[in-house]
C-alpha cells in the first residue's frame, strides 16, 4: 500500500508569514545643527530676523603718551550678524482604507518616518550653510574645486594647515581641541598616509562619555567626526579624466555656527509635528505633519575653515540613497 502523506500543496492552513514590525531604511547621524553653539540669549521680541550684535576690540595703543599733552580719544564700533528665518515643513496623508487594511500600525509608521524627516531635512539646511563658508583650501595645492584632481586627496599637511589657520585667527577650541567633519571616503585617504607625521593611533580617551559620536581620533588637534553627511560636491572636478566628486572636510572651533528660531505659536529649537484637519466628508484622509521657523548663519568666519579634495576610493564607492550632498 502506498505511504500516503499530507503535504503543504493539500492544505489552505500554510500561509506566508509577515514579521510586523516596519524597519527604518540606513540612516545616517546628524551632527549639524548641533554645531550652532551662537544662539540667541536675550530676544528681545519676535521676529523673523534676528541680529546678534558682536563689539569690536580697539586697535592695540603700543605708542608711549606724552606726559604733556592730551592723548587722542578713538571711537568704538561694532558689528552685526544676520539670521533669516523661513518655514520648513513636510506632510503625510493616510486614507481610512489604508489604515484599516494594513497589518501593520500605520500611525506608528508615519510618525517614524517624519520624525526622521523633519531631523534630516533640518540637518541639511545647517549643512548647506556650513559649506558655503567663505575660508577654503584645496588639497595638493589645487587653485580651485574644479581643477582638483588625483592625488590631491586629504592629509596630514592640509590637517595641520588648518589647525595653524584657526589658531592663528585666534579661534577657541572646543574642550582643548578644534573639531572636524568629515566624509569616509576623505578619511580613507587621510588615514592611509605612511611616513613621519601622518596619521597616528588616536588618542585613548580616560572616559567613553568623551568620546563625541562617530568620532574616529584625534590628530594634529582636530577631533574628527566621520560621517556621510559631511558635504560632498558630486562631479565637481573637471579636471580628471571623467568627473570626479569633490568632498569637503569642515574644521572649527567655538562661535562658528549661530542659529535662531521662532518663538512663538509652539514653535522651538526642534521641529514639532503639527496633526492637519480632517476636512473630508467622511473623516477618511488623516493629515500629520512637522513644521519650523528657523534659520542658521555662519557666527564667525574665520572660526570656520573648509578643505575640499578628492579621494582615491571615489570610484569604488556606492553612494546610498540618502541626501549626503
Amino acid at each position: 500500500m502506498a505511504f500516503v502523506t499530507t503535504q503543504t500543496a493539500n492544505l489552505n492552513y500554510i500561509q506566508t508569514a509577515y514579521d510586523l514590525m516596519a524597519r527604518a531604511a540606513l540612516r545616517p547621524e546628524l551632527f549639524f545643527d548641533q554645531l550652532a553653539d551662537v544662539k540667541p540669549t536675550r530676544q528681545d521680541k519676535p521676529g523673523l530676523v534676528v541680529t546678534f550684535q558682536i563689539q569690536n576690540d580697539l586697535a592695540t595703543a603700543t605708542a608711549p603718551i606724552s606726559e604733556s599733552v592730551d592723548i587722542t580719544p578713538v571711537a568704538i564700533s561694532s558689528s552685526q550678524i544676520v539670521v533669516t528665518l523661513a518655514e520648513y515643513g513636510n506632510a503625510i496623508v493616510t486614507t481610512g482604507k489604508a489604515r484599516a487594511g494594513s497589518f501593520v500600525d500605520i500611525d506608528e509608521v508615519v510618525a517614524n518616518v517624519l520624525g526622521y524627516n523633519a531631523a534630516v531635512s533640518i540637518d541639511s539646511v545647517a549643512r548647506a550653510v556650513v559649506a558655503a563658508g567663505t575660508n577654503v583650501n584645496y588639497s595638493g595645492g589645487a587653485a580651485s574645486r574644479a581643477v582638483l584632481n588625483n592625488p590631491d586627496y586629504l592629509s596630514a599637511y592640509d590637517v595641520r594647515l588648518a589647525t595653524a589657520t584657526l589658531r592663528t585667527n585666534n579661534v577657541p577650541t572646543v574642550n582643548g581641541s578644534y573639531w572636524s567633519f568629515v566624509h569616509p571616503a576623505a578619511a580613507f585617504d587621510l588615514r592611509s598616509q605612511t611616513g613621519s607625521g601622518t596619521w597616528r593611533t588616536p588618542k585613548e580617551y580616560s572616559q567613553p562619555g568623551e568620546i563625541w559620536t562617530g568620532e574616529i581620533g584625534e590628530f594634529e588637534g582636530v577631533r574628527f567626526i566621520e560621517t556621510p553627511r559631511a558635504p560632498e560636491f558630486a562631479g565637481a572636478s573637471s579636471s580628471a579624466s571623467s568627473p570626479a566628486d569633490v568632498f569637503a572636510t569642515l574644521f572649527g572651533g567655538v562661535q562658528a555656527f549661530a542659529k535662531a528660531h521662532s518663538i512663538v505659536d509652539g514653535n522651538g529649537p526642534d521641529p514639532h509635528i503639527v496633526p492637519g484637519p480632517v476636512t473630508d466628508t467622511l473623516r477618511r484622509f488623516v493629515p500629520i505633519g512637522w513644521y519650523q521657523i528657523v534659520g542658521y548663519s555662519v557666527f564667525r568666519q574665520p572660526a570656520l575653515l573648509r578643505v575640499e579634495s578628492v579621494s582615491s576610493i571615489d570610484a569604488a564607492l556606492t553612494i546610498p540613497s540618502i541626501d549626503n550632498g
